[in-house]
């Protein structure tokens, strides 16, 4: 140990001397490097005590406490943009990029219940139509795509097999809701239209009844138009008695997995894709350098503990003296803890919510103020 160069109340930094060379090239950090080092040295006991540390390891010690600060602050910004962030290029850097929040994403993910609600979405839609044989109840969907030339399936979406509009039959007798002149209104191609009287006399509802009258009779005492359709098995009631088409309308699953997944070359998918470089040494304000001085203290105080940790005693003329590297240890193992805690309160202050919230706050405050100033009397 002896043999071994320790601190000797000075350095003197040149570029390589730290494990990863982040900012070896920045000047304000081949300026304070020493005077870091300088600082953790005496803050450990230097000159009263030898330091078992070289100019080397304040150096990394004070490259992890720039890069650790760095992490917190962009791990910070990663998460109160993110959202905005997600599907963006992750070319370039963002270190020095003011993100503003965007709707983009979240109209993105709307997009997908859009689709489910059939009011909009990524994902086409497609019509297609199965010809109708007499007396064949049941139609194989999936069959009819095979044949189509569609792979991976499709997600039926609609099927048009209903009873004509029960405006079309407003004058139907067999529900008792005729008339009597139905011919007449047929005549001048009203058929389809509630008579002209009940716009002036009646009101909507009574429309409205009449319909309803006529759709529940075609229920109850008529063979309803309906079908049941399971695993793309389509069956209709009543048996159909003539030829014809059905048409519906359906999804490509392989579409809509492919809108689930999207494509992610060149763009931002996670959060390990953003891209956050490590942060300029020199941009860092006066208040972020103090916490990355303190985090440096820390650090060289859990690295001298782990290298006294080996040497539990040692002797001196008469005696042995025991080292403190259980205090050293605990001590930057609870500075470590504290300064993180700092750091990300004081970030988590800055979100942008809870600047929102404390400016709402405020102007409570201020118009509470207003409100106690009395006001002047307007005399002419």
């Amino acid at each position: 140990m002896a043999d071994i160069v320790i601190w000797e109340g000075s350095s003197t930094f040149a570029s390589g001397q730290t494990p990863f060379g982040f900012y070896d090239s920045d000047s304000e950090f081949q300026s304070d490097a020493d005077k870091v080092a300088k600082f953790c040295a005496q803050r450990l006991g230097y000159p009263l005590m030898d330091v078992e540390l070289q100019s080397g390891s304040f150096y990394a010690c004070f490259e992890e406490a720039i890069t650790t600060y760095g992490n917190e602050v962009f791990q910070y910004k990663i998460r109160e943009n993110y959202l905005s962030l997600e599907g963006a290029s992750n070319s370039g850097t963002l270190n020095t990029t003011l993100v503003e929040p965007t709707l983009e994403r979240v109209i993105g993910i709307s997009k997908n219940y859009g689709t489910e609600a059939e009011v909009g979405g990524n994902v086409t839609k497609y019509s297609g139509s199965v010809d109708v044989v007499t007396t064949q109840q049941v139609y194989d969907l999936d069959a009819w795509a095979t044949a189509q030339g569609i792979t991976g399936g499709i997600e039926i979406r609609k099927v048009f097999y209903e009873a004509p509009p029960a405006i079309l039959r407003y004058f139907d007798p067999y529900a008792g809701t005729g008339t009597g002149i139905q011919s007449l209104m047929d005549a001048f191609d009203f058929g389809s239209f509630s008579p002209g009287v009940n716009f002036l006399l009646m009101p909507a509802s009574f429309d409205m009844l009449k319909i309803q009258a006529i759709e529940f009779n075609d229920q109850i005492r008529r063979s309803a138009y309906s079908f049941e359709i399971i695993n793309n098995q389509l069956k209709l009631f009543p048996v159909p008695k003539t030829n014809g088409k059905i048409w519906f309308e359906y999804y490509k699953l392989s579409e809509k997995a492919g809108a689930a997944k999207g494509t992610s070359s060149g763009l931002i998918t996670n959060v390990g894709e953003v891209p956050y470089d490590n942060v300029t040494y020199a941009g860092v304000n006066s208040v972020g350098r103090q916490w990355i001085y303190r985090y440096t203290l820390a650090l060289t105080k859990e690295l001298l503990g782990y290298i006294r940790g080996k040497y539990q005693q040692i002797p001196v003329p008469g005696s042995n003296t025991a080292l403190n590297q259980a205090d050293l240890l605990t001590d930057a193992r609870s500075e470590k803890i504290s300064l993180l805690t700092e750091l990300r309160d004081m970030l988590e202050q800055t979100s942008r919510r809870n600047q929102l919230e404390r400016k709402a706050t405020e102007t409570d405050y201020l118009q509470t103020t207003i409100k106690s100033v009395p006001m002047t009397i307007y005399i002419g």
